[in-house]
């Protein structure tokens, strides 16, 4: 009965439709778009400090070593199966402590993306990693949004077209329902009951104390169920001439999504108590349509218009010399990030 229900509940809400389904309709305008610019890899050229532009496959290292230190967490780079002894030794010179994020350098969709919490659950997760990984230094702060921004390369003033604030997958308690039983009450939560069973296992018998909360996925993220909610009204002009003056510092980054942990939408605004925990590039997603409230139509309205701000970009860029990818290039990209995300969702 569950999983009738579950399968109902996807069915009647497209922001859990497959992303092939979601996109299939648009990937003709991309075609388009392509056959204007001469080259289905456009994108390389958006961001050019950035790997394929940030579209995928670009390494979040090289990404937060282009941000200036004090606007991102401590974080750690390691190579793959890199011993517990070596980690133990590097985190000792740093201010990064249990708990902590653990995620691929390389990766997507939030997979493998961990809180640690002892050397222990580090040494069990170390067993599944043949990829590099970043340590980086867990953040408190109560919200988290994804801010995206686009700057026209020959302007210094950018834009934010949008902002999604995200609801972490939370239970409270009730003193009578475990947490199984109150992850099934939420049709959202319960789509993600599977994985949780494999994370939490036998403490999902467990029985919280009245208004108890326990977050059960400490990041916010779609895939793993936290609840997206268009806060666009939000811009204002201290707002964006924070975002702004950040973005201006990045060398060569021109158009994608800053997810940012913070204090309160004032401290915000000020430019104060907040952390970029990452920068995501051409690849981006508005993620401000995945709000239950917004149709497909809306979707594809907002995603053909980051399509044209990005292919103007782009093009832009290519004028100045940046170059794109080509057909064999483009092609590869493909494959490879398919590659990889079978990959990751396997070992998930």
């Amino acid at each position: 009965m569950r999983t009738l229900k579950n399968t109902v509940h996807k069915i009647l809400n497209w922001e859990y439709w497959n992303t092939n389904v979601i996109y299939f309709p648009i990937f003709f305008y991309w075609i388009f778009l392509s056959i204007k610019a001469r080259s289905l890899g456009f994108f390389n050229a958006s961001n050019p400090k950035i790997i394929n532009g940030g579209f995928a496959l670009e390494s979040k290292k090289e990404i937060y070593d282009l941000i200036p230190n004090q606007y991102y967490p401590d974080t750690l780079f390691f190579k793959a199966h890199e011993t517990l002894g070596t980690i133990k030794k590097a985190l000792e010179s740093t201010t990064i402590n249990f708990p902590f994020i653990i995620k691929p350098d390389i990766g997507l969709q939030g997979l493998r993306v961990e809180k640690i919490n002892s050397w222990k659950s580090l040494d069990a997760y170390l067993l599944k990693t043949n990829y590099d990984f970043l340590v980086q230094k867990c953040i408190n702060y109560p919200l988290e949004i994804g801010v995206f921004y686009y700057r026209i390369p020959n302007q210094k003033q950018g834009v934010i077209s949008g902002i999604v604030n995200k609801e972490f997958l939370i239970v409270t308690g009730n003193g009578k329902n475990t947490v199984h039983e109150l992850i099934e009450q939420n049709p959202r939560f319960a789509l993600q009951l599977a994985t949780l069973k494999k994370k939490y296992g036998n403490k999902l018998n467990d029985v919280l104390p009245i208004n108890a909360q326990l977050n059960l996925v400490p990041f916010g993220n779609h895939v793993r169920g936290s609840k997206f909610t268009d806060v666009s009204h939000r811009v204002n002009e201290k707002l964006l001439q924070t975002i702004n003056n950040i973005c201006l510092q990045i060398p060569d980054f021109y158009f994608g999504r800053l997810d940012i942990m913070f204090q309160s939408w004032k401290d915000i605004e000020q430019g104060k108590n907040f952390s970029i925990i990452e920068l995501n590039g051409a690849g981006s997603e508005p993620t401000h349509i995945y709000d239950p409230k917004h149709s497909i139509f809306f979707a594809w309205k907002e995603i053909i218009r980051h399509y044209d701000i990005l292919y103007k970009i782009s093009t832009y860029n290519h004028q100045k010399g940046y170059s794109y990818l080509n057909i064999k290039q483009s092609r590869q990209l493909v494959v490879d990030n398919k590659r990889l995300t079978n990959y990751l969702k396997s070992i998930s």
